[in-house]
């Protein structure tokens, strides 16, 4: 069985983001990027179902900058077998994305797509549902547990009301939570092997998708800063506060 990982390049998550001083988006100048947290616990649930023997292949695949190679090479020293790069400058939306893994899917079909729920970037948790919408698959978010068997797959998520089992006919789309799993630590001799292993490249052309942008980002800026907190002397003087200071009763 093969297996898809898109993966993205953003962001370390440990830096503290700033946002440009004309407000036309977020600082990336000399700033350390990595791998999606998200996407990093999809390749390593892939990688462990391939261990286990339910996957013979892992593709991993990064849509934007040529440096998105590097996040691929990290992700061939977890485990993915290869990778693609579909290389463009262009911004990328969810849906832009979304088309342009169904037009890989559609050339190395896979029967399972493990993504991670959300960037830690833009937040939108959007491209796994849409990629589900366009290729017409069964679909399941935020799994916290992953299980291969007899042509089907069985994913635990936690929901609002507590947690819920889905089975799912392949081929499928699954989602990653926090808790599927604690990535490895990445070490020396697989970042050398991962360097000869097979990346092919693509533009988005050559997979006939238009991933011209469909939003337009007006203006970007940070959120107030919030001022230090005071204490009170009894609750009447919390409530007069909450009323006319805070306005929130």
């Amino acid at each position: 069985m093969k297996v898809l990982v898109p993966v993205k390049r953003v962001v370390d998550y440990n830096v503290k983001v700033r946002v440009k001083s004309d407000g036309t988006g977020v600082d990336i100048a000399n700033v350390k990027m990595s791998m999606n947290p998200f996407d990093e616990i999809a390749v390593e649930e892939a990688t462990r179902l391939k261990e286990k023997g339910a996957v013979t292949e892992v593709i991993a695949v990064s849509c934007g900058v040529t440096q998105c190679q590097e996040t691929l090479r990290t992700a061939m020293a977890i485990g993915a077998d290869r990778a693609i790069l579909v290389d463009t400058t262009e911004e990328l939306q969810p849906l832009a994305v979304a088309k342009l893994l169904k037009a890989l899917v559609d050339k190395e079909q896979p029967q399972l797509v493990i993504l991670g729920k959300q960037a830690i970037d833009d937040d939108c948790n959007q491209t796994g549902q849409m990629l589900a919408a366009l290729l017409g698959w069964p679909q399941a978010t935020f799994a916290s547990k992953v299980e291969v068997a007899d042509g089907k797959v069985t994913v635990s998520r936690e929901v609002d009301g507590g947690s819920e089992t889905l089975v799912l006919t392949l081929p499928a789309i699954i989602t990653t939570d926090l808790r599927l799993n604690e990535p490895r630590y990445v070490t020396l001799p697989n970042i050398m092997k991962a360097k000869k292993k097979q990346m092919d490249t693509y533009k988005p052309e050559e997979l006939g998708v238009d991933v011209t942008p469909r939003i337009k980002t007006l203006k970007v800026s940070e959120p107030p800063k919030r001022s230090a907190g005071v204490k009170v002397a009894d609750v009447a003087a919390l409530v007069d506060k909450l009323k006319n200071e805070a306005k929130v009763i």
